[in-house]
């Protein structure tokens, strides 16, 4: 490492800017990629569907509030767990939040992909690929760049989900928005789909370490993500039913362009042309906020110190962003875009957990902490949002396919074993 300079993270953002980054990297990711796999599911009950998965995002996202007003530092997940839970729980929660990003960017990178195959016919795993290399390089030039893209694209991808919702304006009452194939069972198991369309707003929080008075500034930005998020998912899943019926875009890996195009001449290209923005951003703000919460695990040298290496001119943790670059392009071999979005929703259920069981038990363990944001709603100083948030968390965890949850318990068993040996390992290195 270079020495005589400052290679900490620059504190460059402020709340227009996270807000705008939490919007894009929660609005592209389900909406675009996910809707019409959640479609198939659900029927024209769809937006019960992102009701009940924004109960999830609600409910944590107040935990997530009051932990980074408390610890605003890029580990996040980590820090929060750490200190209420220990060493090795924090561990764990850290792989887990870093897998739910990478496994998240390859998500969105296949659906960018399903995208752009559709309109050019070009085969989908080069595709994805190309575009992680592409965001990778992105991130390794700086955060202000990288933001500065992600405002971009989220201005495009947000103007596009609004075009669904006025197209869709002259169509509302036009069908049953109770009809399902599969009755309730179908709406939880879609909700459990789509929650990754709510993936994002815990994100935000790794930025702390690179937002202008963060403990301040990434609480009150967390809430308004959310709520913009919330209304604009509950009035596009709406819209888009009542085009055509849940039918139109069951199942469809490109559901806003066909929409599109049997609304207004060249709206399917307009709206693939948006798509691949609002994709593309989303996997780029998940790889960024990856890279943050991997540096600072490493910089609290629970990893090699070596990953929390940071550029000194650009000021980017460079061996973090290529860790996370790669493993993001491993996680595109499954190909189904429907599982692999299935695993990154198991590592956020899990890690969720914890988070809200890391508030209640911060509330008994530090009482006089200063908490510049707190949960609401406590009886006996225990929060029930936080509850809440652990029921509804466990509830939609069983929701997913048996061979899903088999390879997350795969995931969480694999960090649990480098977390016991990595320390002893590093001990044995010093001695």
């Amino acid at each position: 490492m270079t020495q005589g300079k400052d290679t900490s993270l620059r504190r460059t953002l402020t709340f227009p800017q996270v807000v705008l980054s939490g919007v894009g990297v929660i609005l592209g990711a389900g909406i675009y990629a996910l809707i019409g796999e959640a479609a198939a599911i659900a029927g024209n009950a769809l937006w019960m569907s992102f009701i009940f998965a924004a109960l999830i995002a609600s409910f944590t996202g107040l935990s997530y509030m009051e932990l980074s007003s408390m610890f605003p530092t890029a580990s996040a997940e980590y820090e929060y767990s750490r200190r209420p839970f220990g060493d090795t729980i924090a561990f764990i929660i850290g792989i887990m939040v870093i897998l739910s990003g990478v496994v998240g960017a390859a998500t969105v990178a296949l659906g960018f992909a399903g995208y752009f195959s559709a309109w050019t016919g070009a085969p989908t795993l080069p595709v994805a690929v190309g575009l992680l290399i592409a965001l990778g390089i992105i991130l390794l030039v700086g955060v202000r760049q990288s933001i500065i893209f992600a405002i971009i694209f989220t201005i495009i991808e947000a103007g596009g989900i609004i075009g669904i919702i006025i197209i869709g304006l002259p169509y509302i009452g036009s069908v049953n928005y109770f009809a399902t194939p599969d009755g309730f069972p179908g709406i939880f198991a879609a909700a459990a789909l789509i929650f990754f369309a709510y993936q994002g707003f815990e994100e935000m929080v790794k930025l702390s370490d690179e937002t202008i008075q963060p403990e301040k500034t990434i609480p009150a930005a967390l809430l308004t993500a959310i709520v913009i998020s919330i209304l604009l998912y509950i009035a596009v899943s709406i819209s888009v039913v009542s085009i055509g019926g849940y039918e139109l875009i069951a199942g469809s890996p490109n559901p806003f362009a066909e929409i599109a195009g049997q609304a207004f001449s060249g709206g399917y290209l307009v709206f693939t042309i948006i798509a691949l923005f609002a994709t593309a951003n989303t996997a780029l703000l998940m790889m960024l906020a990856s890279s943050r919460i991997l540096y600072g695990i490493a910089k609290n040298k629970t990893l090699p110190v070596r990953i929390a290496y940071v550029h000194p001119g650009r000021r980017t943790p460079v061996v973090a962003i290529l860790g996370v670059t790669i493993v993001s392009i491993l996680f595109l071999l499954p190909g189904n875009i429907r599982d692999v979005a299935l695993i990154a929703n198991f590592t956020l259920f899990i890690t969720f957990i914890v988070i809200n069981a890391a508030v209640i038990r911060l509330r008994t363990t530090m009482p006089d902490a200063p908490r510049p944001y707190r949960v609401p709603g406590a009886i006996r100083n225990v929060p029930l949002p936080a509850v809440l948030g652990i029921v509804t968390c466990v509830f939609f965890l069983f929701q997913i396919d048996v061979p899903i949850i088999v390879i997350g318990i795969s995931l969480i068993l694999g960090a649990a074993v480098i977390g016991w040996v990595l320390p002893r390992l590093t001990r044995n290195s010093e001695a």
